[in-house]
């Protein structure tokens, strides 16, 4: 035996930190030969085949868990070969993964180290190929701190200790190309740590997935597919209407009989018409990214390349993209960058340190939900969570992010009490890595794709969060106005009794309405965890009340400055709590006030994308002016968007008490105005109360205006003017 024994027991027990110096065919020296070695466990029997004379060679088999050595003494260099594996009466004849070169060389992985890679996946993960004119798959993975990692996979029969891989030196990474690997089988990465740790890992850069507990990834066919529909020219999309769709895939509509989700390509028959008749103009995704465990709606990521398994595969769901750009609407996916759960097959300590987490677990770890955090400083890591947004971009054509989570990147101290977290370098609050990262994936994806939307769920006030990096902001185009959301559901929820008393919760909001670029959202977050419905949110006791309360509601919410979010199931009125596992009540549409609820919010979308004061001066406060903000005792509230021109203007009466109000309105324009839209109307299930629609001014002094209107707004009800050319 050439080989020493502690070699020997290296390479057995699948602990090989270099394998390729010592796998393979390696020169003895000059007259010595050459000396050939394998790991086949399955061979009773092996041979190496010299293609140059067609000589064959019996090896040895030193180690009854299948380690072959053998010496070719006719020849002193390097030849063209195969091995022949002999197993029982079968004989198998394969290309040794030793006998190549490098699949990439380390210099092509610099970007990656220094953390400006945008597209990392081109170069880490599994890559079908030819090498030397032969086909197989390369494997690069980043590892550095790992004593040896070992591949396994359906191609070689998920041995442990068969395919290590060889070190890339300091780029961190690890390499092997598997001769006959296909698309389709599954692998794992078997990562000995730094540590002494033996973990079994799947791809970081895995682009799909197989269902847990397995949770292997797939080989894919690189040849990406993107969506051949013309993106829409979203530039500046500030100034459009946008009116988002918010739904968790699986608990939108199951298929008829089955008790089941419907697929991605079910979806892609169904979900396009129904947006575009209800006349949204975005749909968001709660996160599809792979993640194993379901009640975390997705929003604990394993596979941040990878769409989830449970509706379909990668190309399923290109298919539901493509189905929704046909029909004009745009894709938002949520994206989860602010952590990931410790699951041991996942990310945690992958390579025996924390790789892409903090050690110290006070900036490492999110007590509150038992998940680890992202180490923002790391270069690699932010090559990897920036190149995850460029990959669905690349691969799927999606349209935009919503950030997931943003309050706790932005402060070390989020959900801490003192002595849990550490200070930065300045001995502040903020997390300066995590903000030069959120800094550097805005740039990233609007450089690439200036149409992309990018979306912060950010719940304080930090500053300029849409604002652009070059003048010290975030860079995203758009935050969820979450303490409006707060106070307009807290006066909702108040009975009518009560709402003179926080009238200031409706009028708050427009003190800083123009300091971001907000979206007024409702979203999956407030009709859950026992918050119930937006429907049973309303302060009343009678169910209808309920419903007429929630028509005002989102009237008022469609009208005020801002962008559009709403979660599946309030344009129903569902009554039950959001359940991700259970569809939305959809046989309540057989009753007048669900369905009249749904058509006032299909009316109000497409009133909204054809009146462009409604949208394109949403954050210019210029273009906002309150009529009268202080009756809070006739709980009323009316206020004025103003386009170019005259006609273009918009004026919206709100009366939220419980009686028929009938007053005088200031106006600044005189002429003929007209009602365009009325929550009260019958074909919304409303009384019609308030009776006229067309109204002259009249001139006398009223609400700071030269003009006034006289009409009646009907109880819990929002009307819409316009001047009438």
């Amino acid at each position: 035996m050439i080989l020493t024994e502690k070699e020997l027991n290296l390479c057995i027990s699948g602990q090989l930190g270099d394998p390729h110096e010592l796998l393979g065919l390696h020169p003895l020296g000059t007259s010595k030969g050459v000396v050939a070695r394998a790991i086949d466990p399955s061979a009773d029997e092996l041979l190496i085949i010299n293609h140059e004379n067609g000589n064959q060679t019996l090896l040895n088999k030193i180690h009854p868990d299948g380690f072959f050595e053998g010496v070719i003494k006719d020849t002193n260099r390097i030849f063209a070969y195969s091995f022949k594996s002999v197993r029982g009466v079968q004989e198998l004849e394969w290309v040794d993964p030793f006998s190549f070169q490098p699949s990439i060389h380390k210099e092509r992985l610099f970007k990656f180290s220094a953390g400006s890679d945008r597209r990392p996946f081109e170069k880490l993960g599994s890559f079908p190929c030819f090498q030397n004119g032969v086909e197989g798959v390369s494997f690069v993975l980043w590892a550095p701190s790992a004593k040896s990692v070992h591949l396994v996979g359906d191609f070689n029969e998920w041995r442990f200790n068969s395919l290590p891989m060889r070190s890339l030196g300091n780029s961190g990474c690890r390499e092997i190309f598997v001769p006959g690997a296909k698309v389709g089988q599954k692998y794992k990465y078997r990562v000995l740590g730094f540590d002494n740790v033996l973990r079994e890992k799947t791809d970081p850069f895995g682009l799909r997935f197989e269902p847990p507990p397995g949770n292997a990834s797939f080989i894919e066919n690189r040849d990406f597919s993107i969506s051949e529909v013309e993106k829409r020219d979203y530039k500046n999309p500030r100034t459009l209407p946008i009116s988002i769709y918010e739904m968790h895939l699986g608990s939108w509509k199951h298929k008829s009989g089955e008790l089941r989700s419907l697929s991605y390509l079910e979806l892609a028959d169904e979900l396009p018409k129904y947006l575009k008749e209800m006349g949204f103009t975005h749909v968001e995704f709660l996160p599809l990214s792979e993640y194993p465990y379901g009640p975390s709606w997705g929003y604990q990521v394993t596979g941040f390349y990878a769409p989830t398994h449970r509706y379909g595969t990668p190309e399923e769901f290109q298919v539901l993209v493509n189905a929704l750009k046909e029909e004009g609407i745009g894709v938002i996916i949520d994206w989860v960058p602010a952590h990931f759960p410790s699951d041991e097959f996942a990310l945690g300590r992958f390579d025996g340190t924390c790789l892409f987490e903090h050690e110290d677990p006070r900036q490492g770890k999110h007590a509150e939900w038992d998940t680890l955090i992202f180490n923002y400083g790391r270069s690699e890591v932010r090559s990897f969570l920036i190149g995850s947004a460029i990959s669905w971009l690349d691969r799927f054509g999606v349209d935009g992010f919503r950030v997931d989570a943003v309050a706790s990147m932005l402060y070390l101290d989020y959900g801490r009490s003192q002595g849990q977290w550490i200070p930065n370098k300045l001995g502040g609050k903020e997390n300066l890595e995590a903000i030069q990262f959120i800094k550097e994936f805005n740039q990233a994806v609007h450089e690439e794709y200036p149409d992309t939307v990018t979306i912060a769920e950010e719940s304080t006030a930090f500053p300029k969060i849409t604002q652009s990096p070059s003048n010290n902001g975030l860079g995203f185009d758009f935050k969820w106005n979450m303490g409006w959301m707060h106070d307009v559901l807290t006066y909702f929820q108040s009975g009518s009794t009560s709402r003179s008393e926080i009238h200031d919760k409706l009028t708050f909001g427009a003190t800083y309405q123009d300091s971001e670029n907000f979206i007024q959202a409702f979203s999956h977050d407030e009709v859950v965890h026992g918050k119930g419905s937006l429907a049973n949110k309303m302060g009343m006791r009678n169910e209808n009340d309920r419903l007429i309360n929630l028509r005002a509601l989102l009237a008022f919410q469609w009208t005020w400055p801002g962008k559009k979010t709403l979660f599946m199931g309030g344009e129903i009125g569902q009554w039950k709590e959001w359940d991700y596992d259970n569809q939305l009540d959809w046989e309540l549409l057989n009753f007048p006030l669900h369905s009249g609820l749904q058509q006032m919010v299909a009316d109000l979308n497409h009133l909204y994308k054809n009146h462009h004061a409604w949208s394109k001066y949403d954050h210019q406060r210029d273009k906002f002016r309150w009529i009268d903000c202080n009756d809070k005792d006739g709980q009323t509230l009316s206020y004025l968007r103003f386009g170019e021109r005259p006609e273009e203007t918009i004026l919206v009466a709100c009366n939220f008490s419980d009686q028929l109000r009938h007053r005088d309105w200031g106006c600044p324009h005189s002429g003929e105005w007209r009602v365009i839209f009325d929550s009260d109307s019958p074909q919304y299930g409303g009384e019609g109360a308030a009776g006229a629609t067309d109204f002259y001014t009249q001139p006398h002094h009223k609400d700071s205006f030269d003009n006034a209107l006289s009409f009646s707004v009907s109880r819990w009800s929002v009307r819409i003017l316009i001047l009438k050319s």
